[in-house]
Parts: structure tokens; C-alpha cells; sequence
């Protein structure tokens, strides 16, 4: 803006002076007015911020709750995993203990079983060497003998078997009569026995070589 030079003498000069210091006082209220609407911001700019931050602050929520949701999958994961190891070990622990009362139930009578085979080695032996056994003895024996394998005992095949150290004893040797009876039982001195398939006495034998 260019500055008027003004007489300072004289009523008009006042008047003038007055005139000038008015014209430019609403012009720095004019510049003062549009400084202040250029720095005022719309509904529209301050609804647009607002939506901005509301925006941001949904991604945070989301992202927070996906965070929560990863980590609890995690922890859920985890546990499911401890629950299928225990679950697994208890059912083992389980069939054990059933495996273990059902072979202590079988095996119970082991001791007083075993006490009766000499008794029965005595029948079979006197059956077998005697022709003319009273057929009451025989009766008896065979009664004892189905007694016996009704509580699970079972006599052991030996002779004419292959000789095998986990279910016999060799007494002695002696010269295989023929090639296929070496190596393998010729005859028994006393019989094996089994209760429920454990061995509860091995088998006394002589074997060919």
C-alpha cells in the first residue's frame, strides 16, 4: 500500500488525516477478518478428522482383539495337547493295571497247583506202567487231570520236539538213534507244565546228539 503524504496545516488536513487513519483501520480489520477465516476449519474438515480418528482407533480395537484371540487359540492348543498326553497315559496306566490283577487272579494258585503235579506224575506213571489198573484208579486220575486244566493247567509237548533251553532241562545226552532225532527230545524224565500259558515247570528230558 502506498502511503499518501498529507499536509499536517489546516482544518482540511485534520479532516484528511481523519479520513486516512479510518481507511486504515478497516483495512487491517479487513486483513485481520480474512487471516481468521483462512485459519478456521469446515463441519466438513472437523467431521473428516473425526472419522479419521474413529477409523484408527477400530483398527487398533481389531488388531487387539485379533492379538487376544491368536494368543488364546494358543493357550487353548496347549492345553489340548496336555489334556491328549495325560488322557494317553492314564488309559496305559489303565490296561496295565488290568493286565497286571488279571495275571496276579491266574497266577494265584500257582504254588498250591504246582504242589499237586508230583502227585499227578505218580498216577500217570503207575497208569502207564501197570496193565491192569483199576479202572476206579483211572477214573480218579482223569478227574484230578480235568480238575487241573479247568484252573488252567496244561501239560507241555516234549518228546519228539526240538530241545529248547527256555522250556526244557536236559537231564542228560545220548546218541541220536537216527539223523532227524538229533538235537531234539528222546524221551522225558518229567513232564513241563503250563498255568495259563506261564511256564510254572520246565520240562525234564534227555536229548540226542
Amino acid at each position: 500500500m502506498n502511503k499518501k503524504e498529507i499536509p499536517v496545516d489546516g482544518p482540511e488536513n485534520e479532516e484528511n488525516l481523519d479520513n486516512v487513519t479510518t481507511e486504515e483501520t478497516n483495512n487491517t480489520t479487513e486483513d485481520s477478518t480474512v487471516d481468521n477465516t483462512s485459519e478456521e476449519t469446515t463441519p466438513e474438515q472437523e467431521q473428516n478428522a473425526e472419522e479419521v480418528a474413529s477409523t484408527k482407533e477400530n483398527e487398533e480395537k481389531e488388531e487387539s482383539k485379533l492379538s487376544e484371540t491368536e494368543r488364546l487359540q494358543k493357550e487353548l492348543g496347549e492345553m489340548k495337547d496336555k489334556y491328549l498326553r495325560i488322557f494317553a497315559e492314564f488309559d496305559n496306566y489303565r490296561k496295565r493295571t488290568i493286565k497286571e490283577r488279571q495275571d496276579i487272579i491266574k497266577l494265584a494258585a500257582k504254588d498250591s497247583l504246582a504242589a499237586l503235579l508230583p502227585a499227578v506224575d505218580d498216577f500217570s506213571r503207575a497208569i502207564d506202567n501197570e496193565e491192569s489198573m483199576p479202572e476206579g484208579v483211572i477214573l480218579i486220575y482223569n478227574k484230578l487231570y480235568k480238575a487241573l486244566e479247568q484252573q488252567g493247567i496244561k501239560e507241555m509237548e516234549t518228546t519228539g520236539q526240538d530241545f529248547d533251553p527256555e522250556l526244557h532241562e536236559a537231564l542228560t545226552k545220548i546218541p541220536a538213534p537216527s539223523e532227524e532225532l538229533k538235537g531234539k527230545i528222546i524221551d522225558t524224565i518229567e513232564k513241563g507244565y503250563y498255568l495259563n500259558d506261564k511256564i510254572i515247570r520246565y520240562a525234564k528230558v534227555v536229548v540226542g546228539e
